[in-house]
């Protein structure tokens, strides 16, 4: 039920007697300064009468200064420092801009105007908001709490907050219909469970009673009605059951204890009327009593007395002592049939926990910094769990989504980043813009085009921070770019935008997805410098039945180009099962052997020690042949090398098969050709990129066309394979003005080796 209020003291004039108003105060809070609160109270009071009307923020014409005083009530009740009740007392005052905070921090300390100053941010949260592209209410409700619990770097600002809020859903009576629901809904979906969440039990159930009573008004009142018609039987029932408990401890030699009636709330009987699809005469715990004793050992012995003296109900025991909730709450709870065959609700807890679970972290924040006992560490660990963002299932697309997912979007750490409108979108802390655009809406991610942050244009990979308002550019029609779903240009990190996006080229026609697919493949494979492929082998191993499906998936974003490659390393140099079948049954069998500390497998002969030629410069994946020489051993070149194709002519009796053996990490040089338009600083952002990737370098050459602007640039790196060369032209290709990066076949033609040591 809601709770009612004490009215402020005043004197004949009609005017609020402070001293008097202090006086009750110190009831519940020890100041230490209280001519201090006096001061603030006063000044809060003056302003507040000498500010004209065009100054008026709030909702009623009601007295701020009389609400701030009723805002340190709240706070008192909850055993706040005096800091905290300064600070709410002149809160109103400098969010009507009545008073800076320039001149609080001067007469008053800059706790107090650190203090508001929080709160003044969390109130920049206007709610509710205008529609958000089709967001979904539950989200960005959602959403607001966990921005409400990032920004709060004191938990007296979030406090203040929810007594301010208390308040304002106390006045909000006398409000237009209108503001009434908008206050109700956001105290509902906000305040409220943040009051859950800090384990302030007195607030929340007020301020549930309170929303609930407006944003439901018929179902509050006939509960109501229920609950008075019955309340004189009630109490009655109740008197009787709590002196029974206490004749029935004392008998048990337990006298330190307290034993009362426990009012049922409003809106929990009406939230477990509907969840369990009951009516009210079947809610068990309308008749409730407390519990309070000095030890767990005495909660245990306790409900053994009650299950001793009543029938327990079964299925309604919970132990939240040894099982505690979340947010900290400990208890233990039984239904029994008491008296009279009633269902009766018991709750039994030590004393310590009824003061968690009325004021729940205010219960120890005084004693955060000066000492390191249990309740200490009690507070810390109840802000280390409110800072905690709740984890969430996104959409993925297949095992690997999935898989990057849990190491990506499910994570501790995420980013609150705000729309134009000033909505609040959570985000993981490596999401980009377009990350940003499909989690407000999936056209806008379709028609992205371009990113502001913070007013400036920033790349589509730039990886978002907190706190920062993103503005995403848009085209009036066209779809996501098939580069966006590419792991190694960083346009896309979060598994639901990338299943946006491949569910949008899914919806293509497949004649469309097969033409980009095989673009995609022929131009990196072009690029990568990379033929005589078996497509129908490679097709079966990504699990398509023919080329043109492994074209489709593709073109769809269902199939990564990095994944073909992957697999085409692993296929490139197999030899066909018939041909092997053959060789065998057609000579004796002869194990092939390894040189010692190689990645070559010689067929047929011993160890020979082998090397790579540097004409060719073949690399793991691609098809070789060997070529015996004079006193180096076998040199190993790409079977399509103009050189081995020439040496087949002239000395076929000195080529050998060879294969991929066992690879460790060795790396093997390979020479790439960059086309760029001529810039000041492209050497160094490719050489940078480089280092960055840790590519050792071992040659570079530039050459400059002054006439038509156009830069080439001819490096010579190491890569362990074909799927990281393709990631590493992925990341060049992004650098400023470049058009072009390739793989050189005979790269190195006019050197002396150029038969790889003849």
């Amino acid at each position: 039920m809601v709770k009612v209020r004490e009215d402020q003291p005043l004197m004949a004039s009609g005017k609020v007697d402070i001293q008097q108003w202090l006086t009750r105060l110190q009831e519940d809070v020890r100041l230490r300064e209280p001519e201090r609160l006096i001061e603030a109270s006063e000044l809060a009071e003056k302003l507040d009468r000498e500010a004209p009307n065009n100054h008026r923020v709030w909702l009623s014409p009601g007295s701020s200064f009389r609400m701030g005083l009723e805002m340190a009530d709240i706070l008192a009740d909850l055993k706040l420092d005096q800091a905290t009740l300064e600070a709410a007392v002149l809160y109103r005052a400098v969010r009507e801009e009545l008073l800076s905070l320039d001149a609080v921090t001067k007469r008053f300390g800059s706790e107090v105007a650190t203090l508001i100053d929080g709160v003044l941010q969390m109130a920049a949260i206007s709610y509710p908001l205008a529609p958000n592209h089709g967001m979904s209410q539950h989200n960005q409700q959602e959403n607001l709490r966990k921005m409400l619990v990032n920004m709060v770097g004191d938990v007296r600002v979030a406090l203040i907050k929810i007594a301010e809020r208390t308040c304002a859903l106390r006045q909000v009576k006398d409000a237009p219909l209108e503001k009434c629901l908008q206050v109700a809904r956001e105290v509902a979906d906000i305040y409220a469970p943040l009051a859950h969440r800090l384990g302030i039990g007195q607030i929340k159930w007020e301020l549930e009673d309170l929303s609930f009573r407006y944003l439901h008004e018929d179902e509050y009142k006939a509960i109501a009605k229920l609950l008075a018609e019955k309340r004189l039987d009630r109490e009655r029932y109740i008197h009787d059951v709590v002196e029974t408990l206490k004749g029935l401890m004392e008998a048990q030699h337990i006298t330190h204890h307290d034993v009362s009636g426990r009012a049922k709330h409003i809106y929990s009987i009406w939230r477990k009327m509907k969840r369990k699809g009951i009516d009210f005469s079947e809610v068990h715990d309308v008749r409730a009593v407390r519990i309070l004793v000095p030890e767990v050992t005495d909660c245990y012995t306790v409900l053994g007395i009650v299950h001793s003296r009543w029938h327990h109900v079964p299925d309604e025991f919970d132990d939240y002592i040894a099982n505690p909730k979340k947010n900290g709450y400990q208890s233990l709870h039984t239904a029994v049939v008491g008296p009279e065959n009633k269902v009766l609700e018991i709750q039994i807890r030590t004393f310590a926990m009824h003061d968690d679970a009325e004021l729940g972290v205010c219960a120890h924040w005084r004693y955060k910094g000066h000492d390191t006992n249990a309740k200490s560490r009690s507070y810390e660990e109840k802000i280390a769990w409110l800072r905690q963002v709740l984890e969430w299932q996104d959409e993925v697309g297949g095992f690997g989504d999935l898989r990057e997912g849990l190491s990506s979007d499910v994570a501790p750490d995420r980013n609150y980043v705000f729309t134009p409108d000033g909505h609040v979108i959570d985000l993981p802390r490596i999401a980009t813009p377009i990350d940003f655009a499909y989690r407000v809406h999936t056209e806008i991610g379709h028609r992205c085009r371009g990113a502001k942050v913070n007013g400036r244009i920033v790349p589509l990979t730039y990886k978002l921070k907190s706190g920062q308002q993103v503005e995403i550019l848009t085209a009036t029609k066209g779809g996501p770019s098939r580069d966006w779903l590419n792991p190694s240009l960083g346009y896309v990190r979060t598994s639901r935008a990338r299943a946006k996006i491949q569910a949008w080229f899914k919806h293509q026609a497949r004649d469309q997805n097969l033409d980009e697919g095989r673009a995609i493949f022929e131009r990196e494979m072009r690029r990568l410098d990379v033929d005589g492929l078996d497509l129908p082998k490679l097709a079966d191993a990504v699990n398509y039945q023919n080329a043109d499906d492994m074209y489709a998936a593709i073109g769809a974003g269902d199939l990564r180009i990095g994944q073909v490659l992957h697999q085409a390393q692993q296929l490139f140099g197999e030899t066909d099962d018939q041909e092997q079948l053959e060789r065998l049954l057609a000579k004796p069998r002869r194990l092939p052997s390894k040189t010692p500390k190689s990645d070559i497998t010689v067929l047929g002969v011993g160890n020979l020690k082998t090397s790579m030629a540097n004409c060719c410069r073949p690399v793991p994946g691609e098809s070789i042949v060997g070529f015996i020489t004079q006193g180096r051993g076998v040199t190993v070149h790409r079977q399509d090398c103009s050189n081995i194709l020439q040496l087949r002519m002239e000395e076929p009796q000195r080529i050998i098969e060879v294969e991929w053996g066992e690879r460790a990490h060795t790396r093997y040089p390979v020479t790439i050709e960059i086309q760029a338009w001529d810039r000041s600083g492209l050497l160094r952002d490719v050489t940078g990129l480089l280092g960055n990737k840790k590519v050792n370098v071992l040659a570079v050459n530039t050459l400059t066309d002054t006439n038509e602007g156009i830069a080439r640039l001819r490096i010579t790196l190491e890569v362990d394979g074909l799927e990281s060369l393709g990631r590493l032209f992925s990341r060049i290709q992004q650098l400023p003005n470049v058009t072009e990066v390739r793989r050189l076949r005979n790269a190195d033609p006019n050197k002396d080796d150029q038969h790889g040591g003849r």
